[in-house]
């Protein structure tokens, strides 16, 4: 057996990340649904006590984690920090004394407390005080019974709305005019609308460095001119070059040594990053973490394939929501750009193995894990390495947005 994790991102009605929820399930032939809700919670606590750290997929967000009755009365909770983590109480579990018992145990100690899916029934009422979060699934909640949601929790103005399944702009929007407070869904990873965006000077600029980063024989001293004739960019490069991230035991100085220090790998990683980063500033910031993700996954996909090109992996990538970030078909933004013939067809044409490797990225991004078994198995890679490769990118991702946020 080896063990699976995923997280997918809630947001505020700014489109700020508040949390994830942490979604766990053990094994590749032994998938949710087909072991309980007791076993999968006891994989979150082992995981987080033996396998990893709660930071490692949360950073400093709390992290929401499903409990069944039985997790409840074992007292599980009480074996994480309450600082980090949502005790989510699932839907399967019914309103009773032994349920109020410890919910109530639980707000004294300070944990906060969400409803899963959450059902109405009047019975509930006697939860209100200890509840501070009401999960809705928009899918199968009319808006009718939203109503007589918000009727009931009018006394209690600390509890929130979540809006579950969230996955188009509209969505949001609609759940946000009916007073939602959070949103869990990929709904900002899609495009809001299908405009066109010019590309600024800057980011021309970025583009045309991708491009010769990306040449089989790097042109070292046309690379230092565009950087030189840029003072923000050199600024950047050699404030990345120097971060904790390389653990460098001498400080770099020029432009020329922190191309050469940083060599061709790391130095396309910075400019995808960069780039990426630039034209998605007025987007929710969980996109450039999705896609920073998305990048080390998939490039670390490569290296277990054995086969591919590691690097077009990783800018395949960072590149898959361009068409989130400038709001506009993915086919159009891949014309404005200089990128490898095997990049375009993958995210255009859906076509080749990287995207075969997007595929598998989505099924983990959706916590699909009988599809992510499948994928696994077609493209012959290590089934014990995979999830690895998740929780490094998840890892690497949250060190580079502190790294790009300094």
């Amino acid at each position: 057996m080896y063990f699976y994790a995923a997280r997918q991102p809630i947001l505020d009605r700014n489109k700020n990340l508040y949390a994830y929820e942490l979604l766990f399930r053990d094994g590749i032939n032994n998938v949710f649904p087909e072991i309980d809700g007791d076993e999968a919670t006891s994989r979150i606590i082992e995981g987080s006590q033996f396998s990893y750290g709660l930071d490692d997929f949360l950073g400093d967000k709390p992290g929401f984690i499903n409990f069944t009755l039985d997790t409840l009365l074992k007292k599980y909770p009480s074996m994480l920090p309450k600082e980090q983590i949502v005790v989510e109480i699932l839907e399967t579990v019914q309103p009773g004394k032994r349920l109020l018992s410890e919910c109530q145990q639980l707000k004294e100690q300070g944990y906060t407390i969400a409803l899963d899916d959450y059902i109405h029934q009047n019975v509930w009422r006697h939860f209100y005080p200890y509840i501070d979060i009401i999960k809705i699934d928009l899918r199968t909640t009319t808006s009718e019974t939203i109503n007589l949601v918000k009727e009931a929790i009018a006394d209690f103005p600390h509890i929130k709305l979540l809006a579950e399944k969230v996955e188009t702009f509209a969505e949001f929007q609609q759940a946000m005019d009916m007073g939602f407070s959070y949103f869990q869904g990929f709904f900002f990873s899609l495009p809001e609308m299908m405009q066109a965006k010019a590309l600024s000077p800057a980011q021309m600029t970025l583009a045309e460095l991708l491009y010769e980063t990306s040449k089989t024989e790097m042109d070292l001293q046309k690379i230092t001119q565009v950087f030189e004739r840029d003072v923000s960019l050199s600024y950047k490069l050699l404030r990345y070059s120097n971060s904790a991230i390389f653990k460098r035991r001498a400080e770099i100085e020029t432009i020329k040594q922190a191309l050469v220090v940083l060599g061709q790998v790391e130095l396309k990683k910075f400019l995808s990053l960069l780039f990426t980063a630039q034209i998605s500033s007025d987007k929710p910031a969980e996109l450039m973490r999705m896609s920073m993700t998305r990048a080390r996954f998939s490039e670390g996909l490569a290296q277990l394939h054995g086969k591919v090109d590691s690097g077009k992996a990783f800018l395949t990538g960072m590149m898959s929501l361009m068409d989130a970030i400038l709001d506009e078909p993915i086919a159009s933004v891949m014309q404005k750009l200089p990128l490898a013939k095997e990049i375009k067809e993958a995210l255009v044409e859906q076509t080749g193995i990287l995207a075969d490797f997007m595929s598998l990225i989505k099924c983990y991004e959706s916590a699909d894990w009988a599809k992510s078994a499948t994928a696994i198995a077609q493209l012959g890679l290590a089934v014990d390495k995979v999830p690895d490769a998740y929780h490094t990118a998840v890892q690497w991702a949250n060190e580079q947005m502190k790294a790009l946020g300094d």
